[in-house]
C-alpha cells in the first residue's frame, strides 16, 4: 500500500511525526490510529490494522503522540488530556486535506483517549461514524499501576523516571492529577458513534472488567469481541490479524465505503498478494477494498494452515465458476435446479494417463463431482453437465494462458 510521512501540529504547537497510509484504488473514508501508552505509531498491531483498512478503501493516520517517536516535545510534560488534543489536533489536520477521520482506532490508553476525543472530534468534523477499541482501561488511571514505587516519589519531588518496556520515561505530577480526574462514563454514553470493544480475557495489563465496563456505558450500536489468548501489545501476528480483520469487517458496516463505478469495459482489476509472515508462507490475498483472504500453506509443508493453498484458491477458482455457471443457464430456461455443489480434487497424473502421449510429462489434473438438487430430468441433467464445460476458467484451464511477468522498480 502507499504511505506518505507526514508531519502536523499538535496540540501545544509541536510537529508530530505521522504516516498516511493510503488504498491503491479509490479513497472511500479515513480512520485515525491511537497507539498505547509510551508505544510508538509503528506497533504490530497498528502497522497490520492499518494494512487491513487500506486494503478497504480507508486510508489511517496513526502518529506519535507528543513526546513519543519521531514527534516533537517533552514526553513529561504530556498527560492523558493532551493525549485527546493531539487526536483532535490530528483530525482537524485530515479535516484540511478533505478527509475528515469517519473511524477512530485506539490501542490502550491510546483507546481510553479516542473515547474521550471522539464527541468533539465529530462536532469539528461532522465525519465521525464509527469507534474501536482494543484492550482499553475503562479507568485511565489504571495506568498507574506500571509506576510502581515511582509512585509516591512522583507525588513528593514532582516528577520520577520509569521503566517502562526497558525504556526510560519521565513521569511528572501533573500527569497522574490529570489522569485521576479523568471519567470517561459520560463521555462513553454520548460516544454518537458504534463502538466496537476488543479485549483479551487473559490481559495481564488491562483486565478484561475494563472492556465489559466500557461495553456498559456505551449505547448501542455497540459490539464485543474477544481476542482469546492475546497478550497486551498484540504482538502476535495472527493476534495482529484477527483484530485487524474484525475491525475492516465491522467498520464497513457502519462506513460508506461504495466505490464510485469503473468505466464500462473495465477489468476487475488487480489482485495484490503479499507476504505477511516472512517466517513462514502466509500471504495476505487482496482483491479490490471489499475481499480478503488468506494463502498459507499446510502444516505438514512448513506453513500455518490459516488459509487455502495456492492450488487450493485454483480449484476454488473453478468450482466456484462452475457453479455460477450452471445457476446462470438454469435460471435462463426457468428450470426447477435447487442447488448446486461443486466437489473439487487436484492431483498431478502422467500426460499419457490423460490422454496425451508424453508418458513421462505430468500435468495437472484437475477433477469435478457436480451435485445437482431439483426436480430435474434426465435430460435437464445431461445438459447442465455440458454446460459445466462452458465454464470461462475451464477454458481456461484447458488452453495454454500466457503469462507476463516483469520487476517493478
Amino acid at each position: 500500500m502507499p504511505m506518505e510521512k507526514v508531519t502536523f501540529e499538535g496540540h501545544s504547537g509541536e510537529s508530530l511525526a505521522a504516516r498516511l497510509d493510503l488504498p491503491d484504488g479509490p479513497h472511500l473514508a479515513t480512520a485515525i490510529f491511537a497507539h498505547c501508552f509510551t508505544c510508538t505509531k509503528d506497533i504490530t498491531a497498528a502497522r497490520r490494522i492499518a494494512g487491513r483498512l487500506a486494503a478497504m478503501g480507508i486510508a489511517v493516520l496513526r502518529f506519535d503522540f507528543t513526546g513519543l517517536g519521531h514527534s516533537e516535545g517533552e514526553f513529561a510534560n504530556t498527560s492523558f488530556t493532551s493525549n485527546a488534543a493531539d487526536l483532535v489536533a490530528a483530525a482537524r489536520y485530515l479535516k484540511g486535506r478533505g478527509m475528515a477521520p469517519a473511524l477512530l482506532v485506539g490501542h490502550s490508553l491510546g483507546g481510553a483517549a479516542v473515547l474521550r476525543a471522539a464527541a468533539e472530534i465529530k462536532s469539528e468534523t461532522g465525519a465521525l461514524k464509527a469507534v474501536a477499541t482494543l484492550g482499553a482501561p475503562f479507568d485511565p488511571a489504571h495506568v498507574t499501576h506500571q509506576f510502581g514505587a515511582a509512585l509516591e516519589e512522583i507525588r513528593t519531588k514532582g516528577s520520577a523516571e520509569v521503566r517502562l518496556a526497558g525504556r526510560p520515561f519521565t513521569i511528572g505530577r501533573g500527569f497522574l492529577e490529570d489522569i485521576s480526574t479523568a471519567d470517561l462514563q459520560d463521555r462513553i454514553g454520548h460516544l454518537g458513534a458504534a463502538l466496537l470493544v476488543l479485549h483479551a480475557p487473559r490481559d495481564a495489563t488491562v483486565g478484561i472488567e475494563n472492556a465489559a465496563q466500557i461495553f456498559d456505558a456505551a449505547r448501542h450500536p455497540k459490539s464485543f469481541v474477544t481476542l482469546d489468548e492475546a497478550d497486551h501489545l498484540i504482538t502476535r501476528t495472527e493476534d495482529a490479524e484477527y483484530a485487524a480483520e474484525v475491525i475492516a469487517a465491522w467498520a464497513g458496516r457502519y462506513l460508506d465505503l461504495r466505490p464510485p463505478a469503473p468505466p464500462i469495459g473495465a477489468p476487475e482489476g488487480v489482485v495484490r498478494v503479499a507476504e505477511a509472515d516472512p517466517e513462514g508462507f502466509l500471504q495476505d490475498v487482496n482483491a479490490g477494498p471489499f475481499h480478503h483472504a488468506l494463502a498459507d500453506e499446510p502444516l505438514a509443508y512448513g506453513g500455518t494452515n490459516q488459509g487455502m493453498s495456492p492450488y487450493g484458491f485454483l480449484a476454488a477458482g473453478l468450482g466456484a465458476c462452475t457453479s455460477m455457471t450452471i445457476r446462470m443457464y438454469a435460471r435462463r430456461k426457468g428450470w426447477p435446479l435447487a442447488h448446486v455443489r461443486v466437489d473439487v480434487t487436484h492431483d498431478k497424473v502422467h500426460a499419457q494417463d490423460a490422454g496425451g502421449s508424453a508418458a513421462n510429462q505430468k500435468i495437472d489434473s484437475f477433477r469435478r463431482e457436480i451435485h445437482l438438487e431439483g426436480a430435474l430430468s434426465a435430460q435437464q441433467r445431461e445438459k447442465l453437465l455440458e454446460i459445466a464445460d462452458k465454464c470461462p476458467v475451464h477454458k481456461t484451464l484447458e488452453s495454454s494462458a500466457r503469462i507476463i511477468t516483469t520487476l517493478a522498480g
